[in-house]
């Protein structure tokens, strides 16, 4: 199906599910969602709401904007194991007359497949992440779990190819599996390709939580072998959640910082718009995603990686998951392998001897994204796939 062939031959009615709207980190959703055409009519059903400041969309449904009680009660049934959805979730759904369902992330899809299959609704699962690989790996009734999802969902987002395989592997139906990129707003993203003289210190950005997978150690590692040639100027925007594992990377990345005699400017976490001011005033942008050792991973790419690439900014990455998907303009050998910080070390080497050659890559890469992660785009093409899927049976 064609963008133009996504008309409106149904009244699609979708619940959007998601834990919560939105977390700072979850730019991406908002996204997804709000550039949505209008003719799809968007209902967020989520158990507690903030940054609406930031995020804000018609029709948010919030558990939390019930009584007390109320809210107290679903959750408490819930964690007793006497349903896996909330009630809530099934009285929007037949209060707004939905059709079908939008579950975000592969767990919520599981807890809410019973509540499609009740209402006869069409359910579409997207999975992000932790969802992929983690849970599977921590918990083997996950794998059971997918398996009786996959038998009922009707159709599988996946941000690229190796997340697609990856589900296939747990047991996903090959033709329900299907990639759909993650947008960004472009109009946010003016092409500035990046340069830089060997006069001047090298600005490197790192931004992502403090996560095992987003390989930060390793960024620090490297970074420190190259201040042994190139003066550089650190930014860190990110900092760890209250969770122990959180605040053990945190400790791992201010020893790294320590042993190299590094000194980076911390910045915490940051809005969005933090982050694009920053990214314009840096040269070089490195994410080294690795899996971690609980087996969690990007499952896609991180958005930041997409966004940095967008805005003209090298970007020093890993062949993880579906990163060299995101960086499909770039020659294979500048992208290292997992935890290979001597990889890290020759290609930040190779974009510090050669920036003459940036631009070269850099254009390529700004076209690539413009095709395939334009969130107006997008956001047609899910409007596409939500009408495919109604379509299918009727």
């Amino acid at each position: 199906m064609t963008l133009d062939q996504a008309t409106k031959p149904y009244s699609i009615v979708v619940i959007q599910d998601s834990l919560g709207w939105l977390p700072i980190t979850q730019t991406w959703l908002y996204n997804q969602i709000s550039f949505l055409p209008t003719y799809i009519d968007n209902h967020i059903v989520c158990e507690n709401t903030k940054n609406l400041e930031q995020f804000y969309i018609p029709n948010i449904h919030s558990l939390s904007d019930t009584s007390c009680w109320q809210y107290n009660w679903q959750k408490g049934i819930r964690k007793l194991g006497l349903c896996n959805h909330l009630p809530f979730l099934l009285e929007q759904a037949k209060s707004t007359k939905a059709n079908l369902l939008h579950s975000h992330f592969g767990h919520r899809g599981w807890s809410n497949y019973k509540v499609a299959k009740v209402l006869l609704l069409k359910h579409i699962v997207t999975f992000y992440g932790l969802d992929v690989n983690q849970l599977p790996q921590q918990d083997q009734r996950w794998k059971l779990r997918y398996n009786e999802l996959f038998e009922h969902v009707d159709c599988v987002l996946c941000e690229g190819l190796h997340m697609a395989q990856s589900l296939i592997a747990l047991g996903c139906p090959t033709h329900k599996a299907k990639i759909h990129h993650l947008g960004i707003r472009l109009d946010q993203f003016t092409y500035q390709p990046r340069k830089w003289h060997p006069s001047e210190p090298l600005k490197v950005l790192i931004a992502a939580a403090f996560r095992e997978k987003k390989g930060i150690p390793d960024a620090i590692a490297a970074l420190g072998y190259l201040q042994q040639s190139t003066p550089l100027e650190i930014t860190i925007i990110g900092d760890a959640g209250d969770d122990k594992a959180s605040q053990r990377e945190k400790r791992r990345i201010l020893d790294a910082v320590h042993q190299y005699g590094l000194t980076p400017t911390f910045m915490g976490y940051q809005p969005h718009s933090v982050f694009l001011e920053q990214a314009y005033r840096h040269h070089l942008f490195i994410s080294p995603s690795v899996k971690a050792s609980d087996g969690d991973t990007e499952g896609g790419a991180p958005v930041s990686i997409i966004e940095a690439a967008a805005t003209g900014m090298p970007v020093i990455a890993t062949r993880h998951c579906d990163i060299p998907e995101v960086l499909n303009r770039y020659p294979a050998d500048l992208l290292a392998p997992e935890h290979d910080v001597e990889q890290l070390v020759r290609i930040l080497n190779w974009w510090v001897g050669y920036p003459q050659e940036w631009a070269g890559i850099l254009l390529p890469q700004r076209a690539y994204i413009e095709a395939e992660y334009d969130a107006k785009v997008q956001g047609l093409r899910l409007a596409a796939i939500y009408t495919e899927v109604m379509a299918e049976h009727q």
